[in-house]
């Protein structure tokens, strides 16, 4: 094995980009090589949308009441009070024709409001006696107050979710009052995890002295998993360069291959190397991020690849900056990005300018805002500060302080 490979080191704004102009890439082609299956409606949770959900009604089907109240006319409010002439409840039809001048019909939340009426008046808003209704105090109504019009929320034949969209309770909801018990999805890209070292072990194994166990391919199948993969973890790969390659060749029949170790430029990390040999498209070598700085990403025959850092906190981070959003485009799914989010920061930070940095941080909050404070960790390769961590602090390239109290950026693992 021979050659090197080019050295290409990004910011992490342009590694991030080309990813996602990758990831676009993939969604183009998606339908004509991503095989499709129907899944029952109460397991497509996670799972990505191949067809749009279409309403098959409109929606609502009828003038639904949003309150308790008496349906009637404005017009007839205004005038003064009105003859109750029924009650309506959720799952019930008028069948006494249109509402007259001067009537109303005591109505409940969800029912279909009587023809005729233009309103729902709530019910803590009216005063009653004697089979009457009027309005209390000065209050005015207007037309289509406390109603939703029929098919103001979807007509029928409209999409109600679309195809590219991830799977969640809303989109179930959705669905489920669209009347479909299956769902139309696309088939999980298939992810071959390969973790590379001399110092690794299975997690079944007792380590020796200098030897680690294997951690890096069970958080990384999580991720996959989370993701929208399908992962699959393969044997732990000695420091040799005929055995790295050969690893290579028999991963290659996943969509994406996932590699974790060996991708510094050290005398025994083989991982570019062995890629070289086989023929590969490196896109960018490396990013200037920390944790994560020696990421490579690239491209071998019709199968995207990832050469991830082999300390575990970079390889967790590095997954979720780039691998993921690949892997969900991969997948079908349309909004595909690292999923970032905004919070105020609890106490000041400072480091270095020069690295897009990710700190490992815990994040909570209430209905004011999110609050995100860092964890004091020992580098990349701490693994119990990193189980302390929800999130990681994102402090841009050019920053070397952020104080206490501003809002600040922060990746969702």
């Amino acid at each position: 094995m021979s050659g090197q490979s080019p050295s290409i080191v990004l910011s992490y704004d342009a590694a991030a980009a080309l990813v996602l102009r990758e990831a676009k890439r993939a969604l183009s082609g998606l339908p004509a090589r991503r095989e499709m299956e129907r899944v029952p409606l109460a397991a497509a949770a996670g799972r990505v949308l191949a067809a749009p959900v279409v309403a098959d009604r409109d929606q609502p089907p009828f003038a639904r009441a949003t309150r308790d109240g008496f349906a009637c006319r404005v017009a007839d409010l205004a005038k003064g009070r009105l003859r109750v002439v029924g009650q309506l409840r959720a799952g019930e039809a008028w069948t006494q024709g249109a509402i007259k001048p001067g009537e109303a019909v005591e109505i409940m939340t969800g029912a279909a409001a009587p023809a005729g009426a233009d309103c729902v008046v709530m019910v803590e808003h009216v005063t009653a006696a004697e089979g009457h209704v009027g309005l209390a105090g000065t209050r005015e109504l207007a037309p289509g107050e406390n109603i939703v019009a029929a098919g103001a929320e979807a007509r029928a034949g409209a999409i109600v979710v679309p195809a590219g969209r991830r799977v969640s309770v809303t989109e179930i909801g959705a669905a489920a009052a669209c009347g479909d018990a299956e769902l139309t999805v696309f088939a999980r890209p298939r992810v071959a995890i390969l973790a590379t070292g001399d110092e690794l072990v299975e997690v079944t194994e007792t380590p020796g002295a200098h030897q680690i166990r294997n951690s890096n391919s069970y958080s990384l199948a999580a991720q996959a998993r989370a993701a929208g993969g399908d992962p699959e973890i393969l044997p732990i790969v000695q420091d040799d360069g005929g055995a790295t390659e050969r690893a290579i060749r028999e991963a290659w029949d996943c969509d994406l291959v996932l590699l974790t170790g060996g991708v510094s430029m050290g005398k025994f990390d083989f991982v570019e190397r062995a890629l070289l040999a086989l023929g590969a498209d490196f896109f960018f070598t490396g990013a200037r991020i920390q944790p994560g700085r020696p990421v490579v990403f690239g491209k071998l025959a019709t199968a995207y690849f990832f050469g991830l850092p082999g300390n575990p906190v970079s390889t967790m981070v590095t997954f979720a900056l780039f691998a993921a959003p690949l892997l969900r485009a991969l997948g079908g799914e349309s909004e595909c990005g690292p999923r970032f989010g905004m919070a105020r920061l609890e106490e000041e930070v400072r480091v270095k300018a020069g690295l897009t940095r990710f700190l490992p941080a815990w994040v909570e909050g209430d209905v004011r805002g999110a609050r995100v404070r860092r964890i004091a960790w020992q580098g990349s390769g701490d693994l119990a500060a990193a189980a302390k961590a929800n999130g990681f602090l994102v402090v841009p390239e050019t920053a070397e302080l952020l104080t206490a109290g501003e809002i600040v950026t922060v990746l969702e693992i």
